[in-house]
């Protein structure tokens, strides 16, 4: 696997070689079983960028974008704001005027109200998410069900830079076999939903797996 890449979710993310912010989660096509974007957050930041897959690579320090900081402050946002009013925030979500409607960054918001909202005493403001349609964002820490049970957390993906094909799924550290880096083939995943990853092996059958070498990754 030494001409794979491995990103990790929460990864150190620079361009040209200055930091500009990490990875909070990874968005994947499922069908087509590629890496389509990074959803990237500036230091300090809770609103993302959506960054091309064709745009950055994975490397022993974390990930490097082949951008400017300006570049990557102009790429789209991973959610778009809208500011409601009074009549349509109360037809769509039963909020008063002063109620604000928010949607919660990809886990970075804690609580939530009906409908994935939460709501605060300011302005009317609705966030879309902006993952493109048939795609699945995936975090770090997404459970991981084998045939037989729940097996573990997503640690992160390994990818061919050639085409942005997953290959792998990482399980995190402190998974049942300690420290033991262990990769899930992807053709033996059967499914990738907000509810986290399926596959098909069981328990058994992924302890087996040999562990995985990245190249240049510990």
């Amino acid at each position: 696997m030494n001409a794979f890449e491995e990103y990790d979710i929460g990864s150190v993310v620079r361009c040209q070689g200055e930091r500009c912010g990490h990875v909070v989660c990874i968005v994947v096509d499922p069908v087509a079983e590629r890496l389509t974007h990074l959803i990237v957050v500036t230091p300090g930041g809770t609103a993302g960028r959506l960054v091309p897959a064709e745009l950055a690579r994975a490397d022993a320090q974390g990930v490097r974008l082949s951008c400017t900081r300006d570049e990557f402050a102009a790429l789209e946002p991973s959610v778009a704001t809208h500011f409601l009013t009074a009549p349509d925030a109360e037809r769509r979500y039963g909020f008063q005027e002063g109620e604000v409607v928010y949607w919660p960054h990809y886990g970075l918001v804690p609580g939530t109200d009906i409908a994935g909202a939460e709501t605060m005493g300011s302005s009317r403001i609705e966030l879309e998410d902006r993952v493109p349609a048939g795609q699945v964002r995936i975090r770090r820490g997404e459970r991981v069900a084998a045939s037989d049970g729940h097996i573990g957390h997503v640690r992160g993906l390994v990818v061919d830079p050639g085409d942005e094909a997953v290959t792998h799924v990482l399980l995190d550290e402190g998974h049942l076999w300690g420290h033991k880096r262990v990769a899930i083939p992807v053709g033996e995943v059967s499914g990738i939903d907000a509810a986290g990853v399926t596959v098909r092996l069981t328990k058994h059958q992924i302890k087996d797996l040999p562990s995985v070498e990245v190249a240049g990754l510990d």
